[in-house]
């Protein structure tokens, strides 16, 4: 069946500098369908980010296709919108013109952009904050902006690379949350890339596992059956969740140990 987005059999090769192939992704298929939330985890190092990167457009592959909507991606994927793990936020220009500034790159006039983006930064809680710029902010007030300059343009599918990994505990809990408000208005296909299984689980509605790299694989897709709506903090302490953590944590760990052993500890 056609998905939002699919990745069939997808392998990804890097030249290193003395001529030898490095093979980050090898055969991964993965399908993420119209409205879906799908989170990938995986040791670090295990190519997680360079499947995003390959969704995006960013880095063709070296065997296999990508499609999106069926259609085989041959340059930047224009229906996706991508959220990085580090700010995308221009510190000249405040929150306002920072979410306004898709819409006027892509011909709307200078106003509608601005009452739109307004109008978006209400949305995510920012509503009197549009004059201040980034240093003004703080952590989880810059990811609200990300989350409102990427969503503004209504993207079909949306990228998300460790988006609250620089955040406290609390707050990550707090934009997980407000993520899953946002997307539950027009259940957008996600692809959302995590370190903490935790936060897969309770946010997805499937889970994807990589195996620690090189030539990572896609070693298990769980589904999350947890009811919604949902809040974060109190998911948490279902026991279906507790047990689907334990199931997917008995594949997942020898990965990270894996990973771990690879990379040095680092």
């Amino acid at each position: 069946m056609r998905g939002a987005l699919d990745l069939d059999g997808v392998t990804v090769a890097f030249r290193l500098a003395d001529g030898g192939i490095y093979t980050a992704v090898e055969g991964a298929t993965l399908s993420v369908a119209d409205g879906e939330f799908v989170a990938i985890v995986g040791p670090t190092g295990c190519g997680k980010s360079t499947l995003l990167n390959v969704a995006a457009g960013l880095q063709p592959p070296a065997a296999g296709v990508v499609r999106k909507a069926g259609v085989p991606l041959t340059a930047l994927n224009r229906d996706a919108g991508y959220l990085f793990q580090a700010d995308a936020l221009f510190p000249w220009k405040t929150a306002l013109d920072n979410v306004a500034i898709g819409l006027e790159t892509a011909g709307v006039s200078r106003r509608q952009a601005r009452e739109r983006a307004q109008a978006w930064l209400t949305r995510v809680g920012l509503g009197a904050f549009g004059n201040r710029y980034p240093h003004m902010l703080s952590g989880g007030q810059r990811k609200r902006v990300g989350l409102a300059q990427v969503l503004i343009r209504d993207p079909k599918i949306l990228l998300m690379d460790e988006p609250f990994g620089p955040l406290d505990a609390q707050t990550r809990q707090i934009m997980g949350n407000l993520l899953l408000e946002l997307w539950s208005t027009d259940r957008k296909a996600v692809l959302f890339v995590t370190h903490d299984l935790d936060e897969a689980i309770a946010l997805a509605d499937r889970v994807v596992i990589m195996s620690a790299g090189p030539a990572s694989r896609i070693i298990g897709d769980w589904p999350v059956t947890l009811p919604r709506p949902r809040d974060i903090a109190e998911v948490k302490v279902e026991p279906a969740f507790r047990a689907l953590h334990r199931d997917i944590w008995q594949v997942l760990k020898g990965e990270v140990l894996k990973g771990y052993a690879q990379t040095g500890g680092g």
